[in-house]
């Protein structure tokens, strides 16, 4: 990152073959996303976890979204942990949040999602869980990783009566329904309320709608009807349209998108309007620090969180703490600080006192709890935050080297910073899979912002030679 008046958590600088920020992810059925990668990680997750409990077989949960190569990695993944004599609970489609809390809830000794979040059916992925609920630490992701990778678990000792074994979880939604209605006050209700839930043809398609019927709500339920191919597409909270479009047509109160695996949440107000995580953080922290609910008065989100929201924080007293790109990161900077709130522009919200990661459905009756108890629709809510115009510009390039090493596109950056001053923000960063430059400017003429990050772009392209 390069000229960013944010302060930002660094995120760990170790080489990984194969997991990135958010699990292992890639075309299903191609490497690395094959059976035979599902069934090493299935081996190397149930050795890890065995680690200190030789009293009894380590209890993996395996929940996922509703993909077709869901079946094939399920059941290699299953194959993996029962051959290293692991017990496997089998939850079905189940979004990844309540795969975190159910790990947690059933003393398990570690939990994998398998899920591509909002990338299309074609794509799949594995994210593990620990016994506390949060993604592992990298040092244990590293362990699984170089165990997958070696052949030091193909030839274990693991037969007869050793050989684990694998059951179905058959009541893991319904646990999970309970979990997320219990978040809601008990004393309100959501009787008179229309809310249209859009569930993307993923994990939550069942549980969603469930939730807030059952709380009271009149649900107008979309993409509710997964094929295996149909996740994520045109629908959820990559498409919020489709729920804009239905709110107004039923005179909804409010709207829902969530994405395939249900960790992302974006809302749409009672006139059609979107709302993005920025706006809703802005909401949650400004309450939170009205009861003094926020610890050390500080949210955290990560540096493509737009201006607007520092801003509102600090008219109530608050203060913004800034991450690099990705749930994780903010997960872990609020961990390690003690804070109880945090999340992404993208809609990744975290409740600490909730949940261990994101939770699209935990995070909509939270904002449903504001709206009930305050007796004020979405859009009054929404006008605390004032939007700063953001431009967002990305290019690939011919190479990838790190920015300091890249003059032209430095002194650039730090010109333009000067410039725009405390008024706006200058944000150059690689993209953490390829090599792609993503370029991010704030301030206050959004048609002079473009041309600028449009200069940083092409000052890259100079320094690397294009």
């Amino acid at each position: 990152m390069v000229a960013s008046r944010a302060r930002a958590a660094t995120p760990s600088t170790v080489e990984r073959a194969l997991f990135g920020t958010d699990g292992i992810r890639g075309k299903a059925n191609l490497e690395p996303m094959t059976a035979e990668l599902a069934l090493a990680m299935g081996r190397a997750v149930t050795h890890v976890a065995r680690r200190g409990r030789a009293t009894r077989s380590p209890r993996i949960v395996i929940g996922k979204d509703t993909r077709l190569s869901g079946y094939m990695l399920e059941t290699a993944l299953a194959a993996g942990i029962c051959a290293q004599g692991g017990r496997v609970l089998l939850c079905g489609p189940l979004p990844t949040p309540a795969v975190a809390n159910l790990t947690q809830s059933m003393r398990a000794d570690a939990g994998v999602v398998i899920s591509a979040s909002h990338n299309p059916f074609q794509d799949n992925g594995l994210k593990v869980f620990g016994p506390d609920g949060f993604k592992l630490p990298d040092a244990e992701e590293l362990e699984i990783e170089r165990l997958m990778l070696s052949d030091e678990l193909r030839q274990g000792d693991y037969s007869g009566a050793r050989v684990g074994r694998a059951e179905r979880l058959d009541d893991a939604l319904g646990r999970y329904v309970v979990f997320a209605k219990q978040t809601f006050p008990r004393q309100l209700t959501l009787e008179g309320l229309k809310i249209v839930v859009d569930a993307a043809n993923g994990a939550a398609y069942r549980c969603a709608p469930a939730v807030f019927a059952e709380l009271g709500a009149e649900v107008f339920p979309l993409g509710v009807r997964p094929n295996g191919q149909n996740i994520n597409k045109d629908c959820g909270a990559l498409h919020p349209e489709h729920v804009v479009r239905e709110v107004r047509r039923r005179h909804a109160h409010l709207g829902i998108a969530l994405d395939g695996d249900a960790d992302r949440l974006i809302v749409v107000d009672e006139h059609g309007d979107v709302v993005d995580g920025d706006a809703l953080l802005a909401i949650f922290g400004t309450r939170a620090l009205e009861r003094r609910h926020l610890p050390k008065r500080t949210l955290v989100a990560t540096v493509m969180s737009n201006m607007g929201l520092e801003h509102a924080l600090a008219r109530a007293g608050g203060k913004l703490l800034r991450t690099h790109v990705g749930d994780r990161y903010v997960v872990e900077a609020m961990r390690r600080g003690g804070y109880s709130l945090g999340g992404e522009q993208s809609g990744h919200l975290i409740f600490m006192e909730h949940a261990t990661t994101g939770d699209g459905i935990v995070a909509a009756l939270q904002l449903l709890t504001i709206m009930v108890t305050e007796q004020r629709p979405l859009s009054e809510l929404a006008k605390l935050m004032v939007r700063v115009p953001q431009v967002l510009e990305s290019a690939v390039m011919p190479a990838r080297r790190p920015l300091e090493q890249l003059p032209g596109l430095s002194a650039l950056s730090q010109r333009l910073q000067a410039e725009l001053a405390q008024e706006g923000r200058v944000l150059v960063r690689w993209s953490g899979t390829e090599a792609k430059l993503r370029v991010m400017l704030e301030g206050h003429d959004e048609a002079q912002l473009r041309r600028r990050a449009l200069e940083l772009i092409d000052a890259a392209r100079r320094d690397l030679g294009a």
